[in-house]
C-alpha cells in the first residue's frame, strides 16, 4: 500500500467504494487523513463501515471541512451530467481528484525521479501495459503494475528508485488526475469511444492528450501517429518542446519508430536501425499488436533497456488472458481465446491475424452486429454461432461463409475442433472471438474465456503452446 501523506491531518471525502475507492480510503487513513466514505450502493457503504471507516450520506453533511473529494473513475465527472457529489464539491470550492492523482502527489513528495510509465489509448492499453511490465521485469526492475488493468494504484508498493510503476489509465482516470506527470507517457491511438462520458470525440481526445502533455521534464512522450487525432497531438507536443517519439505501423517515419516486414525499426537523424523482430511471437500477432509492441519497445528504450534484453522480453511475453491467448494445440490446429473481442472492431483485429479460421462467434449482440467484418469473411473456413446473436449473425454470413448454429460454447468447441482437424489445413485456427457481449450466457468475458480454455484443454491430445 502507498500511504497518502499529502492530506495528513485533513478530512477527505471519498465517493465510490469499489476496489479503487476502498484502496483510497485505506491509503488516506494510513497517511494520517480522516476519511468520510460514501457510495450510492448500500452494500459498498456497509463494506467500508466493516473496514472501520466513517460513512455518511454526503448530501446531508457540511462540506466546509473537506479538503478534497476523491472520486471513483466510474462516477460521472462532466457528462452526461456531473454526479451530485461533484456538484456539492464545486459548491464548496474543493478539488475533485482520483486515486492516481494521490499517487502522483506522493511520488513528487518522496521519489520524484522514480520511473513511472503511464499508458492510454482507445485500444491496446492492457496488452501494452502488460508487455511493458514484462519487459521491465526481464530487465530487473521491481515492477508494480496496476491502474485500469486491475490492481488499484494505491494498493501497490510506494515509488522508489529501482522500482517502476506501469499504470494503465482510462480517460476517466486521466480526467481525475490534474497533475499527471509520468516519466514515460504513451498514447496509442484515439478513435470514437466513451462519448457518453465526454460529450464529443474532440473532448475525449483532449483528455487523452493530457497524459502525454504532462510528461515530466526530461521524460519521453510516445505517440502512435496512425490516426489524425494523434498526429495532431504529436505535432503540438513537438511545438511545445517535448521529447516526442512517434510510432507507426502503417508508414515509415523519417524520425521515430515504425514496423516494417515484422521488424521494429528506428529512424533518427537519417540513421536506420532495427530494434527487434516480431516474427514468430504468437502473443503479438496482428497489426494491432505490432503497434502495442512498438510502443512498448520505445518505452523500454527510454528507460535504458538494452536491445538484447528487449528482444528476449518480447519473445517471452505470454500475452494477456482472453486476448489472443493461445490456449492449446492439437496436431495442425491452434486454439485461440479472444473472449475480450466483445465488438466487431475488436474481433476484426483477431480475424486479421489468421488465414484459415474456424470461428466461434455470438453472445449478446451489439449495434451493427458483424456487418463491418465482411472484408474478413474470406479468411473464415466455417463459423459456429452461439447465443442470442446466432440467428442475426447467420443472416449476415448468408452463403458467403459456411456456418452452423451451435447455440452453446460447449457444442461449438466440439464442432470446430472436429472440423479444423479434418480439414488438413497446416495452420488451422479455432478462434473464439465473439464480437458480442457475454451477458446472455456468461456473467462476463473472463468467465466465457475461462470456459473456452477448459473445454479446449479437455479435448483428447491437446497440448500447451510453448
Amino acid at each position: 500500500m502507498i500511504p497518502v501523506t499529502s492530506f495528513a491531518g485533513k478530512t477527505v471525502a471519498v465517493f465510490g467504494l469499489g476496489g479503487s475507492g476502498l484502496a483510497s480510503c485505506h491509503a488516506l487513513k494510513a497517511g494520517g487523513a480522516e476519511v468520510i466514505a460514501a457510495d450510492d450502493n448500500a452494500e459498498n457503504v456497509a463494506k467500508a463501515a466493516q473496514a472501520g471507516f466513517i460513512t455518511a450520506d454526503l448530501r446531508n453533511v457540511s462540506w466546509a471541512n473537506f479538503a478534497a473529494l476523491v472520486l471513483a473513475p466510474g462516477v460521472p465527472l462532466t457528462h452526461p451530467v456531473p454526479h451530485w457529489s461533484v456538484l456539492k464539491a464545486r459548491e464548496a470550492a474543493i478539488e475533485v481528484i482520483g486515486d492516481i492523482e494521490l499517487f502522483c502527489r506522493e511520488r513528487r513528495r518522496h521519489a520524484p525521479d522514480a520511473p513511472f510509465v503511464a499508458i492510454t489509448g482507445t485500444n491496446g492499453k492492457s496488452t501494452t501495459t502488460a508487455l511493458i511490465a514484462h519487459l521491465t521485469k526481464v530487465a530487473g526492475y521491481d515492477t508494480q503494475m496496476g491502474g485500469n488493468i486491475g490492481t488499484a494504484i494505491l494498493s501497490l508498493e510506494p515509488p522508489g528508485m529501482g522500482r517502476v510503476h506501469v499504470i494503465e489509465m482510462s480517460s476517466y482516470q486521466i480526467d481525475l488526475t490534474p497533475s499527471l506527470d509520468p516519466s514515460v507517457g504513451i498514447l496509442l491511438n484515439v478513435s470514437e469511444d466513451h462519448i457518453d462520458r465526454h460529450g464529443t470525440i474532440v473532448h475525449y481526445a483532449a483528455v487523452k492528450e493530457r497524459l502525454v502533455a504532462g510528461v515530466q521534464a526530461g521524460g519521453t512522450a510516445i505517440v502512435g501517429v496512425d490516426d489524425g487525432f494523434c498526429r495532431d497531438i504529436a505535432d503540438r507536443l513537438d511545438r511545445a518542446g517535448n521529447n516526442v517519439v512517434r510510432i507507426s505501423v502503417k508508414n515509415p517515419l523519417a524520425s521515430g519508430i515504425h514496423v516494417e516486414h515484422g521488424n521494429i525499426v528506428r529512424n533518427s537523424g537519417g540513421a536506420r536501425s532495427e530494434i527487434a523482430a516480431l516474427g514468430g511471437i504468437g502473443s503479438l500477432r496482428g497489426l494491432h499488436n505490432a503497434q502495442n509492441a512498438a510502443c512498448a519497445a520505445a518505452a523500454a528504450l527510454a528507460m535504458g533497456i538494452g536491445l538484447d534484453m528487449l528482444q528476449n522480453g518480447l519473445r517471452s511475453f505470454p500475452g494477456l488472458a482472453h486476448r489472443m491467448e493461445q490456449v492449446g494445440r492439437r496436431g495442425n490446429v491452434l486454439f485461440v481465446n479472444d473472449s475480450k473481442g466483445t465488438n466487431a472492431d475488436a474481433t476484426a483485429h483477431a480475424l486479421s491475424s489468421f488465414s484459415d479460421i474456424f470461428w466461434i462467434a455470438g453472445g449478446k449482440p451489439k449495434a451493427g452486429g458483424i456487418t463491418g467484418l465482411t472484408g474478413y469473411f474470406p479468411r473464415i473456413r466455417k463459423a459456429y454461432l452461439i447465443g442470442e446473436a446466432a440467428q442475426e449473425f447467420s443472416g449476415t454470413l448468408g452463403t458467403q461463409v459456411p456456418h452452423e448454429i451451435s447455440q452453446t460454447l460447449d457444442v461449438a468447441v466440439e464442432q470446430a475442433a472436429r472440423d479444423a482437424e479434418a480439414s488438413g489445413i497446416t495452420d488451422a485456427v479455432v478462434l473464439l472471438s465473439p464480437a458480442c457481449a457475454s451477458f446472455d450466457q456468461y456473467r462476463n468475458f473472463e468467465i466465457r474465456g475461462t470456459r473456452f480454455r477448459e473445454l479446449v484443454q479437455a479435448l483428447p491430445g491437446v497440448k500447451p503452446v510453448v
